[in-house]
């Protein structure tokens, strides 16, 4: 730091002058306090230890106070982009999406003159997060959504400095937009994103420590057992399965595929996805079916391929495994017909949308829904009985269970881990666990008779 330096013939002639490494670097003032207030800054800064940037002069912390400073709103569109590039599963990205839509939107200084909840989440979950070569410009209100969100946004350091800040975000993500509470799987999903986006700041140093940990907050308990009151016994599947045969020729194209849900335990993306090659079916007896990928509809702004679906490994297994399942006659038979009088998609697949393509959710729900209204009585049909087509999957497996094939055998079957299975069967394994125990005992009199002679 050199002596001031007085220059009468300047407009401001107090001159204080100061060097970084080897350059040289100069301001003036007008008066003599005002250069002296300024030395004595940078003199302190230089006593405290703070780096000086060379280029210009100045000290770190003046320098970080003159950029503008990164939001969340910055740094959850850098997660979402990296992460995009990162893992093309195309549902992922749209949970991802939604989890970051949920708490972008209440990480904002004020809400005056913000856009209405259900537009502010379309802009961000469909532009801001989404990064699809497919994605076409935004609707004028939409960007206007997203300019607002962008004057609004909290800066990161505030994350750090305002606990509430995170409470407010967990109050978001476990919120729906019509105000209800969100289901506890949602939440959890959604508390997960946060947390990883958080992580992802620490990372790039845009946080010097996760702040969602100190917050006393936990999310909402779920009860993992299935509601045994809602899965149909195997009289009542099979009666769900043959009404779907009795509703026209949509109906009859898809029995065969409701069929594979429960005899052979299919999630319904995994039977959307099998092909005829994927099937060994013999003129009697048992047959195989061969699982390698599932088929889900995410929307074609989440491909890249611009598909409205996507075409998935197995769920929690490697891209190339292949799960082999053996199937019942009685499922043998019904893909034999199936095949002999509708043939197959170009791709080989065995089902197929009404107007040809890919088998979508909607049909198949649709065509679930007027199966229950025939095969269910009234106060069924005004329950959760049945409700959805999963429910074959879920009677299937525990069928297995009931019928004393080997809990090991019946998770590989259904693509589980055995501790998936207990914590969602526990209710059925608890039953073939009391027979187990009567085995034992049967076998443990056994032995103490023969010891004793009786």
């Amino acid at each position: 730091m050199y002596e001031l330096r007085v220059r009468p013939q300047y407009p401001k002639p107090y001159q204080v002058r100061w060097a970084v490494g080897t350059k040289t670097h100069a301001r003036s003032f007008s008066t003599k306090t005002l250069a002296d207030n300024r030395r004595s800054q940078l003199m302190s800064a230089a006593q405290k230890g703070e780096q000086f940037d060379v280029e210009s002069g100045l000290p770190k912390s003046e320098l970080v106070a003159q950029q503008p400073q990164l939001t969340w709103f910055d740094h959850a569109k850098d997660y979402a982009k990296m992460k995009w590039d990162e893992a093309a599963s195309a549902k992922g990205r749209a949970t991802r999406a939604d989890a970051l839509a949920a708490v972008t939107a209440a990480l904002v200084k004020d809400t005056k003159g913000a856009p209405t909840p259900a537009v502010l989440r379309r802009a961000l979950t469909g532009y801001a997060f989404n990064f699809s070569e497919h994605r076409t410009p935004p609707p004028e209100h939409l960007a206007a959504a997203l300019t607002w969100l962008s004057s609004k946004a909290l800066p990161m350091p505030a994350l750090e400095e305002d606990s509430e800040l995170i409470r407010t975000a967990l109050k978001a993500l476990s919120t729906r937009l019509n105000g209800k509470r969100a289901a506890a799987t949602t939440i959890t999903n959604r508390r997960t994103v946060f947390n990883n986006a958080l992580r992802y700041a620490v990372e790039r140093k845009r946080l010097t420590a996760n702040p969602l940990p100190s917050v006393d907050w936990s999310p909402p308990a779920t009860d993992d057992e299935i509601d045994w009151r809602y899965v149909p016994n195997p009289q009542q599947a099979k009666a769900l399965i043959d009404a779907v045969g009795t509703l026209g020729p949509r109906g009859e194209h898809l029995q065969a595929f409701f069929a594979c849900i429960y005899y052979a335990a299919t999630r319904p993306a995994e039977a959307m996805n099998l092909r005829e090659s994927d099937c060994t079916l013999p003129d009697t007896g048992w047959g195989v079916v061969l699982l390698s990928g599932s088929s889900s509809r995410v929307g074609s702004a989440w491909t890249d391929d611009g598909k409205s679906y996507e075409e998935r490994g197995l769920k929690h297994r490697a891209r190339a495994s292949v799960r082999d399942v053996p199937i019942p006659p009685e499922l043998v038979r019904m893909l034999r017909a199936h095949i002999d009088r509708f043939g197959v998609a170009p791709d080989g697949r065995l089902f197929q949308a009404a107007q040809g393509g890919i088998l979508l959710s909607k049909e198949y729900a649709d065509v679930w829904k007027q199966a229950r209204e025939v095969a269910l009585a009234p106060h069924q049909l005004d329950s959760p009985f049945a409700e959805v087509p999963y429910c074959g999957r879920k009677a299937g497996i525990s069928m297995w269970i009931a019928s004393g094939v080997d809990p090991v055998e019946v998770a590989r079957r259904a693509g589980h881990s055995v501790a998936v299975l207990y914590k969602f069967y526990a209710r059925v394994l608890d039953g073939r666990r009391e027979q187990a125990n009567a085995l034992i005992e049967r076998a443990m009199r056994a032995v103490e008779q023969k010891a004793t002679g009786a």
